[in-house]
């Protein structure tokens, strides 16, 4: 095997594969990275078994093969070469690479000892429109749990159907958003997890106006395309909670007031909520939205901000951190918030986004 690549591309290339690597997996090929030079590309491939990356580049073959090298290494010796074209050729057991006053010899794996894993989606697979798929992502999967003995809950819900939804919960709170799609699909629903979405936004400048999804429900996986890169993961089996059973079907309060104001307030609150288990208690009165919160340590706190209320007075109590993540993700110049009753859960919407829902279950006071 014998190419020859810009550093920039590979740099930046071996940085996607690169957090797709196990280093302490005990199949030592698994904290490698394989190069596949054929015909004008290069292809770099990257998989703990559960998740995996494959990119493609263009590159100057001179001669065709594959060859596995340590991921660490040849990352960092790539992104600290400088921009200009980096010669790389197999020797038996090593590789050379070389610039134009840098040379090293890097020892390698055979190739043929690494895992298939997928280059490329089918013709069968569903388009998005990656814009709204991406900002999908970021209003929802923050709200997946971190337990693992409730793995389904570690992962987002897509339903497909007329549109595509996702969903996420963690038990306390839920984000659902939906995304509108050119045509109908019959896809089986999958649980996706929190930690492929994450790497996979990363990736959204990469993306042009669409990105591909492919399931493959009887391997347990799967695939998206975005530009160049192809990522892979396998599904969370198991069954997802009913959640439509816990959403109001209508709100007897709504509370309409500007988002800065809320999160500026939200995050002084946060100043003596956090002595008391991150508690903050939310009193809504005939035009006022009243945000207090109180420490043992601190003090005590209380601030009144205009809004426009409908449907009566009501006290309720949250955990400040899940009213600060949701505002985070919210576009809009303002908020509404729905209550029932002091028990059950706050609906709290981005004015500007009908398609995005947001629950937080309140605090027993």
């Amino acid at each position: 095997m014998k190419f020859q690549v810009l550093q920039q591309d590979l740099a930046k290339s071996l940085s996607i594969a690169s957090r797709f690597v196990n280093p302490k997996a005990q199949l030592p090929v698994l904290s490698n990275i394989k190069l596949v030079a054929k015909a004008t590309k290069l292809l770099i491939q990257a998989t703990n078994l559960e998740t995996s990356s494959s990119l493609t580049l263009g590159a100057k073959v001179e001669k065709e093969g594959e060859i596995a090298l340590p991921a660490r290494s040849i990352t960092e010796i790539i992104s600290n070469l400088p921009p200009e074209t980096v010669a790389i050729e197999a020797q038996q057991e090593a590789v050379k690479i070389s610039s134009s006053n840098f040379n090293a010899t890097l020892a390698s794996l055979n190739a043929k000892d690494f895992p298939q894993i997928p280059s490329q989606v089918s013709s069968g697979h569903l388009t998005l429109p990656s814009q709204d798929f991406f900002t999908t992502l970021d209003k929802v999967i923050f709200a997946c749990s971190t337990d693992i003995t409730r793995p389904v809950l570690t992962g987002s819900l897509f339903i497909f159907g007329d549109n595509l939804q996702l969903v996420a919960t963690d038990g306390f709170r839920l984000s659902k958003k939906t995304i509108n799609l050119p045509k109908k699909t019959t896809s089986s629903n999958l649980i996706i997890p929190k930690s492929f979405l994450v790497e996979l936004s990363r990736l959204s400048a990469l993306a042009g106006e669409s990105i591909k999804l492919e399931a493959k429900t009887s391997d347990n996986l799967t695939l998206f395309e975005v530009g160049d890169v192809v990522l892979s993961t396998r599904t969370i089996e198991g069954q997802f909670p009913d959640f439509e059973k816990i959403i109001p079907k209508a709100s007897s309060i709504t509370v309409d007031l500007d988002k800065q104001e809320f999160a500026q307030n939200i995050r002084l609150a946060a100043v003596f909520a956090r002595d008391s288990a991150n508690t903050i208690r939310l009193k809504v009165t005939d035009k006022n939205l009243t945000i207090s919160a109180q420490s043992q340590k601190s003090g005590t706190q209380e601030a009144s901000l205009d809004a426009k209320v409908d449907g009566g007075q009501l006290e309720i109590a949250y955990n400040y951190r899940f009213i600060e993540e949701f505002l985070n993700v919210v576009e809009s110049d303002s908020v509404s918030l729905g209550f029932t009753s002091a028990n059950s859960p706050g609906i709290f919407k981005d004015s500007s986004d009908p398609d995005f829902l947001h629950l937080i279950m309140p605090v027993k006071i």
